[in-house]
């Protein structure tokens, strides 16, 4: 197999400074393949006016690190603020911009999309967003290999931003929109086994699992105790970090706190992260003793959050291969989650964490419990967090990937040559 360094063009519905775990991800990715040698052009949205000061002043790594790389390139498509969460942007259609004339210019090897369900609009159904399946045209001129990049459960989201009478309108056409959407690729990948089936059910196309999802283990260590962001503070630590979002269900935490709170009277509850449901969140914590808003937290910061926590709570149930838990879990910390198909590959119930029912506050509550009133089953749980989560490791996670990029490229010449 031919082993010389691969053009890549890689496109992205989010990076920074959007704030979520795929702008994270990708730019990890696009890092790792530059430091391979690869050439990569990454496609990823424009920053402007239109979004909250706020995003734009986040201290996030993004392009100022990766443009050092002399096999970098990039391009800022325009956006608009998504409908439904303002922080976090939409493609303007094809009128304004044309991803065929940008493959046509760098030539790619292959075609990576991550996130293409934002890209083409399906988070607001079709009610923004590009309109139209990312290297499609440029794919059947020159029988480029493109992939598709699953990070989020498009259905789920779907389901908690329209509410349920709308979704139960449109659940008979899912199938048809994710077959339709996915049959663009010559791969879809998937990096939890559980969502792969629950999308194959879905009719979702050429479909396959690959551990592309992985964390940097040697960041997220338990030794970043060290940066504790409240050294003289000895409450029991329960940690949420993410989006505060309707689909993230925060609002869960704060209704099993106080259940929490009632059997472990030295609990503290921090919550790090922002958006659209930040002001009712703060309304419902702040008669509650014991509840901290952090807001958002970045850099060493946010390690140590990670590291001192005694467990991480996830109540999310439209995860797909969750980092946040992965984070955790590399730190150190135990993790109590709900059920959800990812979580189950995850937290493994009496190894390093427990699984609570979905929408359970009074289950979530007893399973964190059950942790912080037993010292040894707390020190179990601990001691095998971390090991639990290794194979996951950044480095390990994109060589399997390399290897598929030089698979599916190989596999593309050959058909060429036929």
């Amino acid at each position: 197999m031919n082993k010389s360094p691969l053009r890549i063009a890689l496109f992205t519905g989010l990076y920074a400074p959007f704030l979520t775990g795929v702008s994270i991800a990708v730019h990890q990715r696009v890092h790792w393949l530059l430091q391979q040698g690869h050439e990569v052009f990454l496609v990823h949205p424009q920053i402007n006016d239109q979004y909250p000061k706020k995003v734009s002043d986040r201290p996030m790594e993004g392009l100022s690190e990766l443009q050092s790389f002399s096999n970098f390139s990039a391009y800022a498509f325009p956006t608009k603020p998504l409908i439904f969460y303002k922080s976090l942007p939409q493609p303007l259609s094809y009128r304004h911009w044309s991803d065929t004339k940008l493959l046509e210019n760098f030539q790619p090897d292959i075609v990576v999309v991550e996130e293409a369900a934002q890209m083409r609009g399906l988070y607001s159904l079709f009610l923004q967003g590009y309109g139209r399946p990312i290297g499609s045209e440029y794919a059947k001129k020159t029988r480029t290999p493109t992939i598709s990049l699953f990070h989020t459960d498009i259905v789920a989201y779907i389901k908690y931003y329209l509410g349920d009478s709308f979704f139960n309108l449109i659940r008979p056409i899912i199938p048809t929109l994710v077959k339709q959407f996915s049959d663009f690729y010559d791969l879809n990948l998937f990096s939890s086994r559980e969502q792969l089936t629950k999308y194959k059910n879905l009719k979702c196309q050429r479909s396959e699992y690959l551990p592309y999802q992985g964390i940097d283990c040697e960041k997220f260590h338990p030794r970043n105790i060290t940066y504790n962001p409240i050294p003289n503070d000895d409450r029991l630590t329960l940690l949420f970090v993410g989006r505060i979002t309707a689909e993230k269900n925060v609002s869960q935490l704060i209704d099993a706190y106080p259940l929490i709170a009632a059997k472990i009277p030295n609990v503290h509850l921090v919550i790090v992260g922002s958006g659209p449901q930040d002001e009712e969140i703060r309304q419902r914590a702040q008669n509650i003793t014991g509840i901290t808003i952090w807001g958002e937290s970045h850099g060493t910061e946010l390690l140590g959050w990670f590291a001192r926590a005694d467990v991480f709570v996830n109540p999310s149930v439209t995860e797909n291969f969750c980092t946040t838990t992965n984070e955790a879990l590399a730190s150190g910390t135990p993790v109590v989650a709900a059920f959800a198909p990812s979580t189950t590959e995850q937290v493994f119930p009496g190894r390093n964490g427990f699984l609570a029912e979905p929408n359970d506050p009074v289950d979530f509550a007893q399973r964190v419990i059950a942790i912080l009133e037993n010292p040894d089953l707390k020190a179990e749980l601990t001691s095998q967090a971390r090991p639990s989560i290794l194979e996951f490791d950044w480095s390990a996670c994109m060589q399997k990937f390399e290897d598929r990029l030089y698979q599916l490229v190989e596999a593309s010449k050959k058909a060429k040559v036929a």
